[in-house]
């Protein structure tokens, strides 16, 4: 039961859950690693990802730090990244262009302050809505990672926001390959290493190589 306090129960608040109600009656102890996101006041929950998943998150935060910080960006892990009351996402790695100005936008990221929402996906899977939430927001830059099923096989996609507000993508690689790309910081990074140790070998069994900025078709 995720409420704590109040008379209503969640399944009267469906499609009507804000930032506020959230707040009253969500319980965050018990929602820690879970992603927990409102999509036009549906609450969505999904559970904790698998260990790999977690490394991987952690590892690709680390990466992005150096390069971030020089170019005056923030990186964060989950943050409720916050379109409208009744709107927020939870990307898995989140960096800022300017760090949030007050104790409420610390609680809700405001998504104009966001330029690169990072969202780790199952095989098959395409995060679109959130992405669609992103691009109506403004948000300049998302990534998609993928870690394959049983072969843990990383493949990383960054895309660009376009002058028809569709994302493009920019640059793809997957394990013992680089994804390079000058914005929205200098990013270099090989997917495989994104990954705890025994899983790096299976993922490098590919062509080695790199790849920079290209553009693909609109995600």
């Amino acid at each position: 039961m995720l409420l704590t306090r109040g008379p209503e129960p969640a399944l009267d608040l469906d499609g009507g859950w804000t930032v506020r109600r959230a707040e009253r009656h969500l319980r965050v102890g018990e929602l820690a690693g879970a992603r927990h996101e409102c999509l036009d006041g549906r609450l969505v929950v999904t559970p904790f990802p698998p260990a790999t998943e977690s490394i991987a998150m952690a590892s690709l935060a680390s990466a992005f730090v150096p390069a971030a910080e020089a170019a005056g960006r923030h990186v964060l892990g989950r943050v409720n990244l916050t379109f409208s009351p009744s709107c927020w996402i939870q990307p898995d790695v989140t960096v800022l262009h300017t760090l949030p100005a007050s104790d409420e936008e610390e609680r809700w990221v405001p998504a104009e302050l966001c330029v690169l929402a990072v969202r780790f996906v199952r095989p098959g899977g395409d995060g679109a809505q959130a992405w669609r939430r992103c691009a109506e927001g403004g948000v300049p830059y998302v990534m998609r990672v993928e870690i394959g099923g049983r072969s843990r096989r990383a493949t990383v996609e960054l895309f660009g926001l376009d002058g028809d507000g569709h994302y493009v993508r920019t640059a793809r690689a997957v394990g013992g390959q680089r994804l390079r790309a000058r914005a929205p910081f200098p990013i270099d990074v090989d997917p495989a290493r994104l990954l705890p140790r025994t899983c790096q070998t299976r993922s490098t069994s590919g062509p080695v190589g790199h790849v920079g900025s290209q553009r693909g078709t609109n995600r």
